[in-house]
């Protein structure tokens, strides 16, 4: 008789997440905007909407994604700063440098976060919290920045454990605080659950993870589709999710906010024409093709809403992507609408291999 002797390996992950990163690289490179308010996308004409926001700014209740007019109403002197992305990227780089000398496992999630498996690290630290503190030291040092990290043995904790003592934290949840942590966690801070869902959840008596941790796995699929399993799993600590260095791109977008609202057709398509054109280029730099072409538009009262088309076959020239987009303009309608903002987003890929052929995404193993 056989005896396994072989046992699971506990993950070592690291969450690192830049501190309102690109306000925090425009204050370090322009000493002027240190310790004011500093709004990174928009406008001062109330255009446009907020990347991110230093936190001089967030202390007035600005926070990304929010309209540019908004954030005026709220901080009057806040001030506007174009985003610089390449000098965004540089840094990105720097940042992902530094996490190379620990760790091979990457998975960057955009330009200023990236989970980190240290399981087994490079110098033989053996410590995944004294890892973290030393990557974030050296990111202070070398590049006058701040991050926050979160250490755990998963994925789904360690992210939000780099959320909990924002700016410069670094927090540790181990696995038998695991459980603990979960059923205190208020279900808006859940994966995949929005103001909407955790709305929804709460008119259910649900508020946080001891009250998920009720319900069964079936009830709550029934509940909330397939997200419904993964509520299940992790509101127990489990999540089985590896960090991978390769994860491959699921969408490529371009939008563009005017400098005033257009009406006419004609103006709508030469946006479409410029949109569709800068697209196309970083398709052919990704070299990538999809088969699902989305429109969106957002008009002069901020609502907005999205239209797609798919292709048989996957597309990735300026004259398929131009016309879809042209023609699901003219199936919305906008006639007398006043728009602010158009974007074009190609998804649903297939990842091009060595005979020239496609691969359906379905078929591979995304996160």
């Amino acid at each position: 008789m056989s005896v396994n002797t072989e046992k699971t390996i506990q993950r070592k992950i690291i969450h690192i997440d830049m501190d309102a990163f690109y306000a925090t690289v425009e204050q370090r490179d322009f000493p002027e905007y240190r310790g004011k308010p500093i709004v990174v996308g928009g406008s001062p004409d109330g255009r446009g909407v907020v990347a991110t926001a230093s936190y001089e700014a967030r202390e007035f209740g600005i926070h990304s994604a929010m309209s540019s007019h908004k954030a005026i109403q709220l901080c009057p002197h806040a001030i506007f700063v174009r985003p610089r992305f390449d000098a965004y990227k540089s840094v990105s780089v720097s940042i992902r440098e530094i996490f190379g000398r620990y760790t091979d496992l990457i998975e960057p999630l955009s330009l200023d976060e990236a989970y980190l498996d240290v399981t087994t690290d490079k110098l033989n630290i053996g410590s995944a919290l004294e890892i973290a503190k030393q990557i974030k030291d050296a990111i202070r040092n070398e590049l006058n920045l701040s991050a926050s990290a979160g250490v755990s043995s998963n994925k789904f904790v360690a992210k939000i454990a780099s959320d909990m003592n924002k700016p410069d934290g670094l927090t540790f949840i181990g696995p038998s605080k695991i459980n603990a942590f979960m059923e205190k966690l208020p279900v808006e801070k859940f994966f995949g659950v929005g103001r909407v869902t955790a709305d929804k959840m709460k008119k259910m008596g649900l508020y946080n993870g001891s009250d998920l941790k009720k319900m069964s796995e079936q009830e709550l699929i029934r509940k909330f589709g397939k997200t419904g399993k993964f509520y299940y799993k992790i509101v127990r600590g489990i999540d089985e999710r590896p960090v991978q260095p390769h994860r491959p791109s699921k969408s490529i977008s371009v939008e563009d906010t005017f400098g005033k609202d257009l009406i006419s057709t004609e103006e709508l398509f030469a946006e479409l024409e410029q949109i569709a054109e800068k697209l196309a280029e970083r398709l052919e730099k990704s070299r990538l093709k999809g088969k699902t072409v989305t429109l969106k538009i957002k008009f002069d009262d901020f609502k907005q809403l999205t239209r797609n088309q798919s292709f048989p076959n996957p597309v990735a020239d300026y004259a398929s992507i131009v016309t879809a987009a042209k023609e699901l303009l003219l199936k919305v309608g906008t006639e007398e609408r006043k728009i602010r903002l158009l974007g074009i987003t190609l998804s649903n890929f297939g990842t091009q291999i060595s005979s020239g052929k496609f691969v359906d995404p379905d078929q591979m193993e995304l996160f």
